[in-house]
């Protein structure tokens, strides 16, 4: 088959793809569709499809089709992860690979029968997905296969599953496994390693879990399946905007590389549905994006996604426990996982809670204890309706009544505008219904410390009063209902850099919800800080641009600002201290000529752009733990404090002389263009954009490789959009940052990341007009035919 890009230039202005029958509808299907599918794709600048169809069913046909033309790899691939079949296709090391450890976990999901059981209930989009979700995704399959069969497995251009066995036509039920997958990321998949490894004690195990649990392992232990995922957004109201109409900053910070890229797409059920934006790959619906005149984004939330439940334990039997003094056994299912190196089998071990789970040196399971989880999301199957519903929103308050019904949102804050000029913070996510008196109650005395610090709640599971319980304005048992979550409307700005919902707005601080959603009254990160002295330097008119208050271009200019918050706070004391005390011990005791440092730093203009020297040397120094502040949090000024460099801390010095170590072979006064680059094909492309840690807002993570430099991205700004919803419908400007298609062979593999590279941005394409005013529109309608 030619490429995709000779197929594109050789077609006429429409044509039409007719295929075979529709597959025999599964009992996941919504109303039945014998009439088949048809939907019309118009394919504007950057590959991205504008799809319109009569009703849900095609419009997810179209959907899943011109997915699979451009990332049909990677969409594959999720489906024999959540199959549990990595081992199988993609190999195992051992009995303990990574792979081994991703199928044992799926394949008892499977047993588990989870994707089946969200299809279970009346049809009402809460209780069961609706019609209309069903019909959707039950298009999407179809549009996958179709795409599938017409192509062939052998003749598919992407070189990284072309011809493979592995690449099949997939089931609406394996859908829904995906779908599952993407719910429990922050929950049970981030506890993958501990269910899987859960075994009861042996006489060579542990005798007794701590008595005084280390707080700081526990947290880093559970935060580090999270890492990769962040964003900023802003939320600008009329107070906010030049014209008075609602504005709303998109900036999700996501994985480059795999299934959670973000896709492009605009799509269109006449008269019921109207949506410009973005969706994680294999999803068949608008996650982050606007309609004519809402529009919004998500942040990663503070607020944890499952609790603890510590179990005493049956003496002589480790695979019983107490509540309210009887005991019950826990539920086991043994799983097998083929390899090359032959079955690798584990037993696992269920609770009235959930899976037993372990954290080495902390949540071991003993004689005595054991620890179970519950993961709220594991039973949400509300998600695509509360985001097909909320397309459908005319303002804030009709989106948050959306928001209230479904709460849906799995892991991620709220951010959002209207035409009107009202905007819209929430963390509507779903939230374990641990509330500070059950907190108080519930949690044995060595793990207060844990939520306090942490959020991360350990409750006493011998006792049925310390189960989650109910709220009475909740969708769904165990959860936080509406009215124990933070919500604020304003008419100037709500913000969130993935900090806590605390301090959304400055001038109206959310305060006094359970602890578990984050913390108040804190000290916020330096990208927080950033974010909104952005958005206040903006209304004040300080920041150097014309004018008070945002339009799309200057909302543009603020975000690819690149400035780098931490340097401006403390790089003059820094280069002050270096020039005293040129030399310093790094930490493995070697000594360190600072004075090349010292002067690269006194000439790095505080930005990530590609042309400034000397950033990457500050960004090793932060990520090194320098930014140490001599001055002390004040809560009534909590966007500048602290904010002083402390030069009496020897560990100041010591970061800086291990960044200067970390980067030997690497010139430290190097134009950040020369060195932090991502790769497509042959061709590095340089990339502007740096670390959190450093105070920066666009961030972008390369890792570092010694003595080259940063040469590619995983992980960072991705979907970017500024949307202004005016009185003639929303414009503005938007972005891919990695390009619409995994496929080298695409010719919207490296476009976008090339523009990208330039500060550039491709434009709002919502109204016919803006559509049809595209240069290189290209239409086409694909059709499966009923039986």
């Amino acid at each position: 088959m030619r490429s995709l890009s000779v197929r594109l230039k050789a077609a006429a202005v429409a044509f039409t793809v007719v295929g075979a029958s529709a597959a025999v509808p599964s009992p996941a299907s919504g109303r039945q569709h014998d009439g088949g599918y048809s939907a019309l794709i118009r394919r504007a600048s950057y590959g991205v499809p504008h799809i319109t169809a009569d009703d849900f069913g095609s419009l997810g046909f179209g959907v899943g089709y011109a997915q699979a033309e451009d990332n049909i790899c990677v969409i594959a691939e999720s489906v024999v992860t959540a199959n549990g079949e990595r081992s199988r296709w993609f190999g195992a090391a051992g009995p303990d690979d990574a792979n081994v450890r991703s199928d044992l976990f799926y394949r008892k999901a499977i047993g588990d029968r989870v994707a089946e059981r969200l299809l279970e209930g009346p049809r009402d989009g809460v209780r069961a997905p609706s019609d209309d979700v069903r019909d959707q995704i039950r298009g999407f399959v179809a549009g996958y296969n179709h795409f599938l069969r017409r192509t062939g497995v052998q003749r598919l251009t992407d070189p990284a599953c072309r011809g493979k066995a592995w690449v099949r036509p997939i089931s609406e039920i394996e859908f829904w496994r995906t779908s599952w997958d993407s719910m429990v990321r922050a929950g049970s998949r981030a506890l993958l390693d501990g269910i899987v490894a859960a075994t009861p004690p042996t006489a060579a195990g542990p005798a007794e879990a701590p008595e005084t649990p280390d707080a700081a392992a526990i947290v880093a232990a559970l935060d580090g399946a999270g890492a990769g995922i962040g964003s900023n957004a802003y939320g600008l109201g009329a107070r906010a905007t030049t014209n008075g109409s609602g504005m709303v900053l998109a900036n999700p910070h996501f994985p480059w590389q795999g299934a959670e890229r973000f896709y492009r797409m605009h799509l269109k059920v006449p008269g019921r549905y109207d949506v410009e934006g973005a969706a994680l790959i294999g999803d068949p619906i608008v996650e982050i994006g606007h309609n004519r005149t809402v529009a919004w984004s998500h942040t990663v939330s503070t607020a944890r996604r499952f609790v603890w439940h510590r179990l005493s334990l049956v003496p002589g039997d480790p695979t019983s426990y107490y509540v309210d003094g009887r005991p019950e056994r826990m539920r086991t299912r043994t799983v097998t996982v083929q390899t090359g190196g032959g079955a690798v089998s584990r037993t696992f071990h269920d609770t009235r809670y959930g899976p037993v789970a372990v954290v080495p040196g902390t949540f071991d399971w003993t004689p005595a204890t054991a620890y179970a989880i519950t993961d709220v999301n594991a039973g949400n199957n509300r998600a695509f309706d509360g985001w097909l519903r909320m397309g459908q929103a005319k303002d804030v308050r009709a989106l948050k009544a959306v928001l209230d019904r479904y709460q849906f949102l799995p892991w991620v804050n709220v951010i959002a505008a209207d035409a009107r000029g009202e905007a819209l913070y929430g963390d509507h996510s779903v939230v374990p219904r641990v509330t500070d008196a059950l907190a108080a109650a519930c949690i044995p005395a060595p793990f207060q410390p844990l939520y306090a610090s942490s959020g991360q709640a350990v409750l006493d599971g011998s006792r049925s009063d310390c189960g989650l319980g109910a709220d009475p304005d909740a969708a769904v048992p165990g959860i936080l209902g509406p009215a124990n979550l933070p919500v604020r409307f304003r008419d100037d700005y709500v913000t969130n850099s993935n900090d806590s919902h605390w301090l959304a707005s400055p001038a109206a601080p959310l305060e006094g919800f359970p602890r578990i959603l984050g913390t108040e009254r804190t000290q916020r990160s330096l990208r927080t800080r950033l974010g909104l002295d952005q958005i206040q330097q903006r209304l004040a008119g300080t920041d150097g641009l014309p004018g008070k208050g945002f339009t799309v271009a200057r909302l543009w200019h603020v975000m690819f600002g690149n400035r780098v918050h931490g340097a401006e706070l403390v790089r003059d004391d820094l280069v002050a201290l270096c020039r005293r005390q040129p030399t310093a011990t790094a930490s493995n005791g070697a000594t360190v000529e600072l004075t090349a440092a010292c002067e690269a730093l006194s000439r790095f203009d505080l930005r990530v752009d590609l042309d400034s020297r000397g950033a990457h040397l500050f960004t090793e120094f932060a990520l090194a733990g320098g930014i140490r502040f001599a001055d002390t949090f004040d809560v009534t000024d909590p966007v500048r404090t602290p904010r002083r460099l402390n030069t009496t801390d020897p560990r100041v010095r010591v970061a800086l002389a291990d960044a200067v170590q970390r980067l030997a072979g690497i010139p430290l006064d190097a134009e950040l263009g020369d060195i932090h680059t991502d790769s497509r094909g042959e061709r590095r492309i340089p990339i502007h954009g740096g670390r959190g840690e450093a105070g920066v807002f666009n961030v972008i993570t390369n890792p570092l490789v010694p003595g080259v430099g940063y040469p590619q991205v995983v992980h960072g700004s991705s979907f970017v959009m500024a949307v202004e919803l005016g009185r003639n419908g929303p414009s503005g400007r938007q972005i891919l940052t990695y390009s619409q298609s995994t496929n080298p062979n695409s010719p919207w593999y490296a476009d976008q990341t090339r523009l990208y590279s330039r500060k550039g941005w491709d434009t709002i394409k919502y109204t016919e007009a803006q559509i049809a005013a595209d240069p290189n529109l290209r239409t086409y309608r694909v059709v499966q035919r009923g039986r």
